[in-house]
């Protein structure tokens, strides 16, 4: 791991030797490490693991950083500077207006009235993989559930085969974790490799599929180049076979060892279970990116330099005490639950539509199905960090 030398402009009090990807005692908490940064730090800190950058630990500031491109540029989004440089993904490394008419083209893609039309689909995959395992009295959520379910629909969406899932998280993982056995710049080129075929085809041959979309979709009177099909079909995939498989263990850890909570959820009907995801969503944000200092200036109280990467990690935005009272605390009653788990400003997520629909059915139908469970002694429920935080296998349990 490159360390830099604290710059000169950087005062001690801020300095932390913080690896935001490994945190200390990470693996026994992945969000009550962070909230222990955030306790315990100035609002704003300085690094010098992965090359030296800034965090911004507070919900405000984490918020005016990614909404402000003007001052905090998406042109690398990554730590350290030097791998971030050669993610170049579209739309998320380029600012208003430029990334605007791929960004149109994505909200269309899952738009919230495309994703009603597919919840009878996900109810449906929800319901076959339970009853896959409920006369078992147990599973590996992680691998019989998490990885399954929003992989199937996601496929589907893109008009892939499920079977080459497999390959297409790993390159994902190697994109979004420390350390990984493909290089990024290997794992990149991998995707492209796999997508310029299928992209051709798709253009020549269009479907319904959301591939199909990208690539014969109307960008002001062209469509878009090979370059950036590619490209923009990397991102999509990435973002669709990663964040919701690691939520949802996170999600399902959490009911598995509070069984109130289980029961506040299984007396809703479906659209309060859709509506209280939203806080569970605020307590268990998962995603670290960053963005670039586009000039010098003062911020909160410190002066930043031009080409400086600042951190955002968005799971510190639901869990500061400042925007959300007792937030370690799941309350499905909490009024304006306040987080980033879809980032904020221009660059928000298009699939949170689908995400919250994929956790929220999972929610209401596993309850149905076995409303009380437990943890099972085999299960890894340490945690990993990254790009995405994630535990490591969660093995759930119940009386059949």
């Amino acid at each position: 791991m490159d360390m830099a030398t604290v710059p000169a402009h950087v005062p001690q009090d801020r300095v932390v030797d913080i690896d935001v990807y490994a945190l200390p005692d990470q693996e026994r908490g992945f969000h009550k490490a962070w909230k222990a940064l955030q306790d315990h730090s100035p609002d704003l800190v300085w690094t010098p693991r992965n090359e030296g950058h800034w965090i911004a630990l507070r919900g405000d500031m984490l918020a005016e950083v990614q909404s402000d491109h003007a001052r905090f540029s998406n042109q690398v989004i990554v730590v350290p500077k030097s791998v971030g440089e050669q993610h170049k993904l579209i739309p998320t490394t380029i600012d208003p207006p430029e990334h605007r008419p791929y960004r149109k083209l994505l909200n269309e893609g899952m738009a919230l009235a495309k994703v009603r039309r597919m919840h009878d689909a996900i109810r449906a995959v929800a319901i076959d993989l339970i009853e896959e395992v409920r006369a078992e009295g147990k599973c590996d959520f992680t691998a019989q559930f998490a990885q399954v379910l929003p992989i199937r629909i996601f496929m589907s969406l893109v008009g892939l085969p499920m079977e080459e899932s497999g390959k297409i998280r790993f390159w994902a993982e190697c994109m979004t974790r420390p350390n990984p056995p493909l290089p990024f710049d290997q794992a990149r080129q991998a995707f492209f490799d796999y997508l310029e075929p299928v992209l051709a085809e798709r253009r020549a041959n269009p479907g319904e599929d959301l591939l199909s979309q990208i690539v014969c979709a109307d960008m002001g009177g062209r469509q878009l180049n090979a370059a950036e099909a590619v490209s923009l079909a990397t991102q999509v995939l990435i973002a669709g076979v990663d964040t919701v498989v690691n939520f949802l263990g996170f999600a399902m850890l959490f009911l598995a060892e509070n069984p109130q909570k289980r029961s506040e959820l299984a007396a809703m009907d479906t659209s309060a279970v859709m509506a209280a995801t939203h806080e569970l969503f605020r307590r268990y944000g998962l995603v670290t990116i960053a963005r670039t200092v586009q000039h010098d200036m003062e911020f909160h109280g410190v002066q930043l330099k031009a080409g400086e990467l600042i951190s955002i990690p968005t799971q510190i935005h639901g869990l500061d005490e400042r925007i959300n009272s007792d937030p370690l605390n799941v309350d499905f009653t909490r009024r304006g639950p306040r987080h980033s788990a879809f980032g904020s400003g221009p660059h928000m997520c298009p699939g949170q539509e689908l995400a919250r629909a994929e956790v929220a059915i999972t929610i209401e139908e596993w309850l149905k199905r076995v409303p009380d469970f437990r943890v099972a002694p085999d299960a890894d429920t340490r945690c990993s960090g990254g790009l995405v935080g994630q535990i490591n296998r969660l093995v759930l349990e119940w009386d059949a």
